[in-house]
């Protein structure tokens, strides 16, 4: 199970690092652009961030670690010894 929980670990740590790169440069590219394009640009940059994509972080770390404890459990259960 702990072999599980390292890759959910770095799974959730590419996660952030795909927001983070993914906020810097869009806001550097909405800092270039100008008008209607840096308008658009600062909708998907809050879409990533806290009021997007970046708010589901925490419902997706509950989901994965309950799915594997119920997976630990179902899985031993079957087991014969």
């Amino acid at each position: 199970m702990f072999d599980n929980l390292t890759g959910l670990g770095w799974g959730l740590v590419t996660f952030a690092m795909v927001i983070g790169i993914g906020s810097v440069v869009l806001y550097n590219f909405g800092n270039s652009v100008g008008g209607t394009a840096n308008t658009t640009v600062q909708y998907l940059l809050g879409q990533l961030g806290q009021s997007g994509l970046a708010g589901w972080t925490p419902a997706i770390i509950a989901v994965s670690v309950g799915v594997l404890l119920l997976g630990a459990f179902f899985v031993g259960k079957g087991r014969k010894y």
